[in-house]
């Protein structure tokens, strides 16, 4: 045992003036209320930071596929059967064009993407992919509603007695989408894959084969298996290939944020280091009489230690009890803060999120709990081994 029953009776009992009055009491309380508060602190912004990222995630991944592949060509026929690999959930061979959609009133440029009609059950804000339909940002943009007539004018062009002009082609709005993300609600329509191939005088040819898979973490096995029987004519990316940079964004506000809070640990450590000493100075007498009686320099210094860390470990577990339950209550405390105090924190409007997300990740409180304990820890080495070196000469002399 690494403390013995003498060690810790004796820490407890340095512990009970850190409860009474006095600056040794102030700094102490402030060292366990600054790491109460840190750890708090690190576990929701986290969490919430987490919640984003899945929430961000999960909406790219639902606009689109897990891993894409195209040809060198612009369009080509897809003569390849993929049935064999039993991650993928479902394939959708489309073709996606930049076009102008006008209506009577305004004109916007737009990105179609076709949508089989077999798959489309797989797309939670798609209702139907019959006629043309728009993005509610689009719609509204342009003043139409579903029953509504566009026009849509593509890139390709016919030849007429005139010369050269765009194709173009009339559709119905069928209905509206909502993806929750506005840069696709704005910018975005769905139609059929034979609307688009018309729109283009293709027959059977496709720009991108997107594959959609039953678990995202079979993204790495499913590409290397597609590399495998696509020929070096074809390019086989995923959906982390596509956004790297974004992630990568991303990866490094969770790191910095992470290393910003933790500034509060540190802060709250350095109250214990000072809390420490001041406590070595007020009971140098004791220690004095301790090592009299025969306590060893390993001992003072245990002693010490479990004071310090007492404080360090009771705020860490505290301020963890208090960051889980503020995350999972945290959608219920803001609209009480709204409710109470006119606020508008976390707008649905503008965040397209009807609450705001959390996601407590285990593996991150574990890691931020040890970081906390062993700072805690550091802190407290320093002043239990000038404890240790106490002389006991001059201090008895002046009993």
């Amino acid at each position: 045992m690494p403390f013995n029953y003498f060690e810790r009776f004796i820490a407890f009992r340095y512990l009970v003036p850190l409860r009474k009055g006095g600056l040794l009491s102030v700094i102490s309380w402030l060292s366990f209320i600054g790491i109460c508060i840190g750890v708090a602190t690190l576990i929701i912004v986290m969490s919430v930071m987490n919640g984003f990222h899945d929430e961000l995630k999960k909406r790219i991944i639902g606009f689109n596929g897990h891993i894409y592949i195209k040809n060198i060509e612009p369009y080509f026929e897809n003569d390849k059967s993929l049935s064999e690999i039993k991650e993928i959930l479902f394939i959708d061979r489309n073709i996606s064009i930049q076009a102008l959609i006008s209506s009577a009133n305004k004109s916007n440029g737009i990105v179609i993407k076709s949508i089989n009609d077999e798959n489309i059950k797989f797309y939670e804000f798609v209702d139907n992919a019959n006629s043309i339909i728009l993005g509610e940002e689009l719609a509204f943009s342009l003043g139409v509603l579903p029953g509504d007539e566009i026009k849509v004018t593509s890139s390709s062009m016919i030849s007429t007695p005139l010369g050269q002009i765009p194709r173009s082609h009339k559709m119905a709005v069928s209905a509206t989408f909502s993806s929750g993300m506005s840069e696709y609600d704005k910018n975005f329509a769905f139609t059929s894959l034979a609307n688009v191939q018309k729109l283009l005088s293709l027959n059977n040819e496709i720009s991108t084969i997107e594959i959609h898979l039953k678990d995202i973490n079979d993204v790495e096995k499913v590409k290397s298996d597609l590399l495998k029987i696509y020929n070096d004519d074809y390019l086989v990316k995923d959906w982390i290939d596509l956004n790297s940079s974004f992630w990568e964004v991303l990866a490094t506000e969770r790191e910095l944020m992470f290393f910003v809070l933790s500034l509060i640990i540190i802060i709250a450590a350095f109250n214990i280091v000072t809390s420490l000493f001041i406590l070595v100075q007020n009971k140098n007498r004791e220690i004095a009489v301790l090592k009299t009686i025969g306590s060893s320099d390993s001992s003072i210094l245990r002693i010490f230690l479990l004071v310090g860390t007492f404080i360090g470990f009771s705020g860490t577990i505290i301020g963890s009890i208090l960051g889980i339950l503020f995350t999972i209550n945290i959608d219920t405390i803001r609209n009480l803060l709204n409710s109470t105090f006119n606020l508008n924190l976390f707008p649905s409007e503008f965040y397209y999120l009807d609450k705001m997300p959390t996601s407590i990740d285990l593996t991150q409180i574990i890691l931020i709990i040890f970081f906390s304990l062993i700072i805690s820890i550091i802190a407290t080495v320093y002043p239990a081994y000038k404890a240790s070196k106490t002389e006991i000469r001059g201090i008895l002399n002046n009993v």
